[in-house]
């Protein structure tokens, strides 16, 4: 379960104010990328608070208004379809933290990123590997990109009712690599993750 270790360790060596951001949307074949960045008090405890691909979608949504409620501050923003398919999606995913951090109020002087990779960041930032499951701070924002992701594939599913995007969220599964091979790509398809139509 996550707690405040790396953020309290943070606090000894001098820095103030430490957010934590997570991306969500790497794998799929549709969709931009979603990032948010949180800065939490250290003694807030949020009961379930966890990396948000292990709590169902009832309980995240919960955790969504909780956070939103009690965070100092918190920014969720997104790279698009376009940007993945012209910058990759490793720097798509960086862009879309880097915006969801520059949202945040105060700025803080420290990020804790998840993954193994902090790059471009205008303050000292901190790759975590899996910290959606060691950071509060990393946690909650997982929360807020996960939670802020999937209500975006609920309009895309009302726009592209045909592609079923409510129910896979843009991942490539069976059903929706079956739908775009029949159906062929919808504008928010990224064409960089279309190579097995060409198998």
């Amino acid at each position: 379960m996550p707690d405040y270790t790396y953020e309290k360790q943070a606090l000894k060596k001098g820095y103030t104010v430490i957010a934590g951001t997570d991306e969500a949307g790497r794998g799929p074949l549709a969709g931009p990328v979603c990032a948010a960045a949180v800065i939490l008090p250290t003694d807030l405890m949020i009961e379930g608070l966890n990396d948000s691909k292990k709590i169902s979608e009832k309980k995240r949504e919960q955790l969504y208004d909780v956070i939103l409620e009690k965070a100092i501050s918190y920014g969720i923003a997104f790279a698009s379809h376009e940007e993945i398919d012209e910058i990759n999606i490793l720097n798509a995913s960086q862009l879309a933290m880097r915006r969801a951090v520059a949202m945040l109020s105060p700025t803080p002087d420290l990020v804790l990123v998840d993954g193994n990779i902090a790059r471009d960041f205008s303050m000292d930032a901190m790759p975590i590997v899996k910290g959606d499951a060691l950071s509060m701070s990393i946690a909650a924002a997982s929360i807020l990109a996960k939670v802020t992701r999937d209500r975006y594939y609920a309009e895309m599913d009302a726009a592209y009712p045909e592609y079923h995007f409510a129910q896979h969220k843009g991942y490539p599964t069976k059903e929706h690599m079956d739908l775009v091979r029949k159906l062929g790509p919808c504008p928010i398809h990224r064409k960089t993750f279309l190579k097995f139509l060409n198998q």
